[in-house]
Parts: structure tokens; C-alpha cells; sequence
């Protein structure tokens, strides 16, 4: 039997004014796994009203019970771990191994947000006038509309309300509709459980045919005062706009074209690793994975070798737990089945066969799974060469000096994360200085987090940045305050 799931709203598990409901499909089976309400406008203003009510307690409550509700919910959290696991492969196919991860990290990042809850912010400035206290503080916007994604559902769901909940604002969460429960509900149901105040946190689902009007009435509803957004380019743009035609910041972290680039003076073994971790983990549906390996001219035979074996022999399977390529998530609504996601996958690796490139290591479609999939010699006028693949395939390229690769890894439109893999510190330092990423791991490869770390990209990945006390400044306005000890003196 499917679950069935309501809105949460103002503390309460509600169902849509309309009584309408969405189903939630399997990717690996393409069957109903689970049911949630479909909210229409009508109940995002109910969702915001309670947010907005519940807004000047919590941006008032004392610090320590606000603490202690992020640090009981991510020992919730942990304590769930193979629940959630349950419905992270049932919304998005997920493998055991990247769901247990997204409990770990998650509930990492609900610690982080309890320890920001009772960091300093604000600082105490010169002033002119003999005797004045002058201060800069850090306070709470309002109610924070978060939009998250259904990729690394757990995660995402926890960072796109950690911090705006930390800095005092309330949350109204509209998690993808490819994963509502582990990227909305769940969220909402552990904080609820472990104290969380009613409205302070507020998640709606919706049908996804009506995606786009729930967004706009969120983004546009008066009492919402920021927005942030974790998703693809394209979709960023929109909700990007609406926040600016209202005169709202957003943060928004989007899509990447990452490259892992191999210096001349990396350690091969360890390379082929790294890459193979960073362009697969997940199924490569990480915005962090790396679609480009570019290797210095001198190793390339030796790391091809070696890589396309490694990638070859990757466990693979719809419904396998042990898999490192599981199935494939599709995000179009009349066609929810991985099946599809997989099919788009291969329509971008024949189109780059037709146009040169040469199939390394790949396969045939089984079910919902693409396979592992490495190409070489892809030409600029490729679809691959400049779209996000979002799935199981990578690219291998070669240069022969340091300008040319950080000239190939900055040929794209975005700017998301890359890895250096050297063995030489300043070495890699100065590649790193000269790609136009927001982020670069040096000995390392591309897909990383940290919650206490600056998460986000340039250009079109998109601006902003989540975790540490990026975040706190990303949902808190900061004002000028003054005091005077003795009467001025004024001109008239």
C-alpha cells in the first residue's frame, strides 16, 4: 500500500483545501511508491501567514532552547537511518551508501546550525561623537521561502533551512515533487519532533504541473522576505527573477560543469580514484560531479588505462543496495520513471559518437540504469561539450600545459566546484587561483561539503553561499544601531 502524506502547516499535518493529492513514483519501478497533498495558492498563504505569526517568538526565543532543537533533531535524524533509507530509494532510487551519507552530512549540518545559533555577529564600530556606542547586529529577516531538490533530497532539505532557522527566521519549505517527503516532510517532521516550535517551519507539496504558480505565489506572498534556491540553472533563472521583480534577495546554488584536472605531477592510482568517485558517486546526479577529466598529456595513457577499468567494473542496478550506478531520476511529469532519465543520458552520449567522440566505456540501458559511460575526443560542437549531464557519464580530455587546462576548465558558462590532483601543494595553488569556480578542492576531486564551509558557484551556478557564517549573513539583514551617553549638541 502507498504512503499517504499531508502538508505540515503551522505544526499540523493538514491536507490541501482542494483535497487534491500527487503521486510520488518509484524511479527504479516506475509504481506509486507514495501520495502527498497537491497545495494550491491558497494554501501557501496559509503556509506564510503561519510562518509570519510564528516569526517574533522564535527570532526572540532564548538561544539555548533553540540549540537544543537542532541538536535533538539531528540525534533524530541519526536514530531514523534506515528509514530514511527506505524512502530515499523509494522516491529517488537512492543506493544505501548515498542515503546513509545524506543522514551523516544532514545531520552534521543541523549540529553546525546549533552551534551558529549562539555564535557572535554584529560588531562594535568607531564613532566620531565622544561617549556614543555604535554597533553593527545581525537580525532575521522574516519568513524565508527555500526551495529544494530531490538529488541528494536529505541534505539539501536540511541546508535549505538550517542556517534561515538558525539566524531566527521562520520557513516556508517547498520541497522538489520528485522527492517531497525526504526532501520536505522529513525535515519538517524531525525539527517538529524535537521541539520546533508550530510555524516556524512549514513545508508544502504540490502536484508538478502546478510548479511554477506555487512558486510564484510563495516568492510574491508580502511576508516572505528572502528566498533560496538549490536546483538547475534553468529553473534558478525563474525563481531568480520573480525574487528580483519583488525586490527579494535569493540565494540560489545551481548546476555545474565541473572538471577534475590531473596534473603532471599527480599520483595516478590515487587520480583514478578520485575521478571515478567524482564523476559516478550518486549516478553523477551530484551538481558537484565531474563531467570533465582533463589530464596532462603525459600520464594519459597510463590513467585511461587505468580508469576505464576501474569505471568498467562498477557495480551497477535498479533495485541493488550495494550499487554505486543506481537508477536514474526523471523529472518530467508525465514520464516519472528513470527509464526516461537514462534515455536522455544516452540521446547526449549518441549525439556526441555521431559528432566524434569515442565510447571509452559504456553500454546498453537496463531498466532505469544507464551504465557507467566514458568518452573521449568530444568536439565543441557536441551537446555534451557544454550541457550538464546530471548522470553517469564523463568525458576524458588531455592538455599539455597549465594554461591550457585551466583554459578547457574554464570553458563553460558555469562555475560550480572543481579538483586539482597533484601532488604538489603550490603547484596546484596556482591552477587553482586561475579557475573561475566558487569552489576548488587541491588533492582532491570535485564533490565535497561542509556545513561550516562557504558552499557556491559563479556565473551560472548561480550566487550566494550557504554554511558557516555565510549562511547566518545570507538570511540576516544587518543594521546600524547607536547609542548616545550624553546629550548632542545640534546646530539649530
Amino acid at each position: 500500500m502507498a504512503i499517504t502524506r499531508e502538508l505540515l502547516i503551522d505544526g499540523k499535518e493538514i491536507g490541501a483545501q482542494s483535497g487534491r493529492t500527487t503521486p510520488v513514483i518509484n524511479p527504479a519501478t516506475g509504481q506509486m511508491y507514495a501520495t502527498v497533498s497537491a497545495a494550491g495558492v491558497e494554501d501557501v498563504k496559509r503556509a506564510v501567514d503561519a510562518a509570519q505569526a510564528a516569526f517574533e517568538s522564535w527570532a526572540t526565543a532564548d538561544p539555548s532552547i533553540r540549540r537544543a532543537i537542532f541538536v535533538k533533531a539531528a540525534d533524530l535524524m541519526e536514530q531514523r537511518r534506515e528509514d530514511i533509507a527506505d524512502m530515499m530509494a523509494g522516491e529517488v532510487g537512492a543506493t544505501r551508501l548515498w542515503a546513509s551519507f545524506n543522514v551523516t552530512l544532514a545531520a552534521t549540518m543541523l549540529r553546525e546550525a546549533a552551534a551558529l545559533i549562539t555564535a557572535p555577529r554584529g560588531e562594535v564600530l568607531t564613532t566620531r561623537h565622544d561617549g556614543d556606542l555604535s554597533l553593527a547586529v545581525r537580525e532575521p529577516l522574516g519568513v524565508v521561502a527555500a526551495f529544494s531538490p530531490w538529488n541528494a533530497p536529505v541534505i539539501l532539505g536540511t541546508r535549505s533551512v538550517a542556517a534561515a532557522l538558525a539566524a531566527g527566521n521562520t520557513v516556508v519549505l517547498k520541497p522538489s515533487e520528485v522527492a517531497p517527503m525526504s526532501a520536505g516532510l522529513l525535515i519538517g517532521e524531525l525539527l517538529r519532533d524535537a521541539g520546533l516550535p508550530d510555524g516556524v517551519l512549514n513545508v508544502i507539496t504540490n502536484d508538478p504541473a502546478d510548479a511554477p504558480e506555487i512558486a510564484e505565489a510563495l516568492i510574491a506572498e508580502p511576508a516572505v522576505r528572502a528566498v533560496n534556491f538549490t536546483g538547475s540553472t534553468n529553473v534558478g533563472r525563474i525563481i531568480g527573477t520573480h525574487a528580483a521583480r519583488h525586490l527579494k534577495p535569493a540565494l540560489l546554488e545551481l548546476g555545474g560543469k565541473n572538471a577534475v584536472i590531473v596534473l603532471e605531477d599527480a599520483d595516478v592510482d590515487y587520480a583514478v580514484d578520485a575521478a571515478a568517485f567524482a564523476a559516478f558517486m550518486n549516478a553523477g546526479q551530484i551538481c558537484m560531479s565531474a563531467d570533465r577529466i582533463l589530464v596532462h598529456e603525459s600520464l594519459a595513457e597510463e590513467f585511461t588505462a587505468k580508469f576505464t577499468a576501474k569505471v568498467a567494473a562498477l557495480p551497477s542496478g535498479a533495485t541493488d543496495p550495494a550499487a554505486v550506478i543506481g537508477p536514474l531520476v526523471n523529472t518530467d511529469p508525465g514520464q516519472r520513471c528513470g527509464l526516461f532519465a537514462a534515455q536522455r543520458i544516452a540521446a547526449l552520449v549518441e549525439d556526441a559518437v555521431a559528432k566524434g567522440a569515442t565510447v571509452l566505456v559504456g553500454g546498453e540501458i537496463e531498466d532505469a540504469v544507464h551504465p557507467a559511460t566514458v568518452l573521449g575526443a568530444v568536439p565543441a560542437h557536441a551537446d555534451l561539450y557544454g550541457a550538464e549531464a546530471f548522470g553517469p557519464v564523463c568525458v576524458v580530455d588531455t592538455f599539455a600545459t597549465d594554461d591550457e587546462a585551466v583554459a578547457m576548465a574554464n570553458d563553460t558558462d558555469q562555475g560550480l566546484s572543481a579538483g586539482i590532483i597533484t601532488e604538489n601543494g603550490t603547484h596546484g595553488l596556482r591552477v587553482a587561483r586561475r579557475l573561475r569556480t566558487g569552489i576548488v578542492h587541491i588533492n582532491d576531486q570535485s564533490v565535497a561539503d561542509e556545513p561550516q564551509a562557504p558552499f557556491g558557484g559563479v556565473k551560472s551556478s548561480g550566487y550566494g553561499r550557504f554554511g558557516g557564517r555565510w549562511g547566518i549573513e545570507a538570511f540576516s539583514n544587518t543594521r546600524w544601531i547607536t547609542l548616545a551617553t550624553q546629550h548632542a549638541t545640534y546646530p539649530f
